[in-house]
């Protein structure tokens, strides 16, 4: 029929660019890299909510330099 043979044709990744480069991304993606930036970026992210954690109880007083060299040079 002529609807069927106007739907019989699949475009496959050598002849769709976009679909080859699809196919590439997933043979290539590693997921075991993306797991390790995910662990880094949340190891990060707990350090700088101890961190703020820790200046809170402290009760420092933000205004000043001093008190900021002091804690720096502690980190």
């Amino acid at each position: 029929s002529l609807i069927s043979s106007q739907f019989s044709f699949i475009p496959t990744a050598s002849t769709n660019p976009k679909a080859a480069l699809k196919s590439k991304i997933v043979a290539e993606f590693r997921p075991q890299s993306l797991i390790d930036e995910l662990l880094l970026y949340k190891r990060s992210e707990d350090q700088i909510e101890l961190k703020e954690k820790q200046l809170s109880t402290m009760r420092v007083d933000v205004c000043s330099t001093e008190t900021l060299k002091c804690l720096k040079g502690k980190t």
